[in-house]
């Protein structure tokens, strides 16, 4: 398994010098079979414009999974030129939802009058189908569970290659908010603790300090702090930092990384564009 980090800002991106080092663009990881050209995309936000680069002038054939429909998570999908040409064939795997389609609940966020086309106007073919809880997708094994995200849930993500290397991608998540009488910053919530169980790389939300994350805990998001803690029991010992804030500057991540080195001997960086990951 080869993984390349398309964008890893949350919210909305983030231009400008300050950020160049880590990038400004929004969550998307392509996954790839060691020396493969990517297949599987872990949402679509910004940084899915990265992907065709990656591709070398192929189309995309293969399939996109959203955890979630927030607008960082789904606007590259009308930027993705691998992927809006005629031999292109897309999948995309959308979080079940109200709507009676996968298509239109994906439509609702990408329509006129919010933005000039919907999905069935993306060229080449595009099949959009409920996601499962366990499912086989591009030769992967991928299991989803929900996780509680702000007002709403999102889904966290398990691949397994063939080879059984795996990695589990968990970029919003607010472990706090696990129900009445629940609450609590240090809970480790179970359906994470089940998602990340002995995985060899963890992608997770480091969208808040401590101290921010209790001024906001209604924001749906977590922290450095929590995703150490949640590989320390989950037996991970690599964790990248995801969907940074958007005003968080290289210097700022840096700190972080710097103030959780050897941390109960789990190894931490923070996610940048470009990054290629190999579990």
């Amino acid at each position: 398994m080869r993984v390349t980090i398309g964008g890893a800002r949350g919210s909305t991106p983030a231009p400008g010098t300050p950020f160049a080092g880590t990038g400004g663009h929004t969550s998307c990881v392509a996954v790839a079979h060691d020396d493969s050209l990517p297949v599987l995309l872990l949402d679509a936000g910004t940084g899915l414009r990265r992907v065709t680069s990656l591709l070398g002038g192929a189309p995309f054939r293969g399939t996109v999974v959203l955890t979630h429909l927030h607008w960082d998570h789904v606007t590259g999908l009308p930027f993705f030129a691998a992927g809006d040409r005629a031999d292109a064939d897309v999948t995309v795997l959308v979080p079940p939802g109200s709507a009676p389609s996968a298509f239109d609940e994906l439509a609702g966020v990408m329509r006129p009058p919010y933005f000039p086309i919907g999905p069935d106007q993306l060229g080449g073919r595009w099949t959009f189908d409920w996601s499962r809880c366990a499912q086989r997708v591009e030769g992967f094994d991928v299991q989803l569970r929900e996780l509680p995200h702000s007002s709403s849930t999102t889904l966290g993500v398990r691949i397994t290659d063939p080879s059984g290397r795996s990695l589990a991608y968990l970029p919003d998540h607010a472990p706090h908010v696990l129900g009445p009488g629940r609450a609590g910053l240090g809970a480790l919530h179970p359906a994470a603790l089940e998602l990340v169980d002995g995985v060899d790389v963890l992608l997770h939300d480091a969208h808040f300090t401590p101290t921010e994350l209790a001024r906001f805990p209604h924001y749906g998001h977590s922290c450095a702090e929590y995703a150490i803690d949640l590989a320390e029991a989950a037996g991970v010992h690599r964790v990248v930092l995801f969907h940074h804030h958007p005003d968080r500057t290289d210097a700022q991540l840096a700190e972080i990384v710097t103030g959780l080195a050897g941390r109960h001997g789990i190894s931490v960086v923070a996610a940048t564009e470009g990054q290629v990951i190999e579990p």
